[in-house]
């Protein structure tokens, strides 16, 4: 496949064929089953997969689901659930802060939280922590990710009308400082968190991206939020498929992404490069624009939409979920060094540790509804990600490292873990 850089005013069909499949979750179940079954096979230089250890993973799963949600009402896996750590009602102030505003300019202001938020949630470093001041409550990781975003929204740092702070719009987003970034999480040489500059590449860059797409996030005063908009315009008998807004993510912040692999000037974004793969190598996993989608599914929800084909989309590659199969020995590493030096996110280790997880997440969630007796409309795997996996992999990382580190230690650039 030839790897352009430049953009091109007109993509040839073929090319735009190749875009459109590397984002659907049906290539990402297609190109991670490759190196599923390689490594099945036992045909993977990096891992070994033991699939004897499915039942054990998923009774693990359900244990961690009953202590957290006895009744089994599990809510989806996203952003949301981390604005409320600590037992504090965050998103009733929100809330009570929005009561003045129509429903769909309610739901505008909550995709801007859900947008700028899940932007900024690549993994922190395990010694950085948010100290909220109000609740004199500290967080870590991505629970202190969510909160110091949430805070920095409702202060209006990402508004450039002080009338309209609850907003995140593209003038502001461009005039956004490193130490901006750094103050709002609290972040300084004795508080180190990882990849502060790319996070603020990244969120200048959705500023620019806003300005350039106004079909999706509108001409006046361009927003994120905006894009609820979009999507309203594409539902149907009150319903919206979940893969609609995840092409509706993936379209409109393709561009956002850095220096990634791209076909005819498309930057691709969370896709990668491995050998053993057919075609043209390429692999994607778009964990953090799913990870968005749940989260932009909930506001939608709140507007009495009903939400097809939730199952369509496919679990999150990332170091909870991997480090649970790593940890519970459903994948085995054939080499120590994968474990005593960091990984780039491009390297095959990575690449392959993520397709593992991603296949192995529908097995797991498979598993779990046969011993529950649930079908797949009753426990979707956005709500097996939320009140098993996740929290299994966090809970069995405390348990076996200091400080809940995960398994394979990986050189984040802050823009995909």
């Amino acid at each position: 496949m030839e790897m352009e850089t430049a953009k091109t005013p007109r993509m040839p069909r073929e090319e735009r064929e190749v875009v459109a499949y590397l984002r659907s979750p049906i290539a990402i179940r297609e190109r991670c089953g490759q190196l599923f079954t390689m490594a099945v096979a036992g045909q993977s230089h990096h891992f070994a997969c033991d699939l004897s250890q499915l039942e054990r993973v998923a009774d693990y799963v359900i244990e961690v689901m009953r202590e957290q949600y006895p009744d089994l009402q599990i809510p989806f896996h996203s952003r949301w659930r981390h604005f409320e750590a600590g037992g504090v009602p965050r998103l009733f102030k929100l809330d009570e802060k929005l009561a003045g505003l129509t429903p769909t300019q309610k739901a505008a202001a909550k995709f801007d939280l859900a947008i700028v938020s899940v932007l900024l949630d690549a993994g922190a470093g395990d010694r950085w922590h948010y100290y909220e001041q109000e609740t004199q409550m500290s967080f870590k990781r991505s629970e202190g990710l969510a909160i110091a975003s949430f805070q920095m929204f409702c202060q209006g740092s990402f508004a450039s009308e002080p009338h309209q702070p609850l907003q995140v719009d593209a003038q502001k987003l461009q005039q956004l400082t490193e130490q901006k970034l750094a103050d709002g999480f609290g972040a300084n040489a004795e508080n180190p968190l990882v990849g502060i500059a790319g996070r603020l590449k990244l969120l200048q860059r959705l500023g620019q991206v806003l300005l350039a797409s106004p079909q999706m996030f509108g001409e006046q005063n361009p927003r994120s939020g905006n894009l609820v908009n979009y999507l309203l315009a594409q539902v149907k008998n009150n319903q919206l498929a979940a893969e609609t807004v995840l092409s509706a993510v993936l379209e409109g912040l393709s561009d956002i992404w850095p220096g990634r692999l791209e076909v005819a000037g498309v930057n691709l974004g969370d896709v990668w490069f491995h050998p053993a793969v057919a075609d043209d190598g390429l692999v994607p996993f778009h964990k953090l624009s799913q990870w968005l989608t749940y989260s932009l599914l909930e506001p939608l929800q709140e507007l009495g939409i009903e939400i097809t084909g939730l199952d369509v989309l496919t679990g999150l590659p990332e170091y909870r979920n991997g480090g649970l199969c790593l940890d519970l020995g459903l994948i085995s590493a054939k080499h120590p060094d994968i474990f005593s030096q960091p990984q780039s996110v491009a390297s095959e280790v990575i690449v392959e540790w993520r397709a593992l997880t991603t296949i192995l997440l529908d097995k797991i969630a498979t598993t779990v509804r046969e011993k529950l007796g649930k079908s797949a409309e009753e426990l979707p795997l956005v709500k097996i990600l939320q009140g098993g996996t996740w929290t299994a992999g966090r809970k069995i990382a405390a348990q076996l490292r200091t400080g809940g580190i995960p398994p394979i230690q990986i050189e984040s650039d802050g823009t995909v873990f």
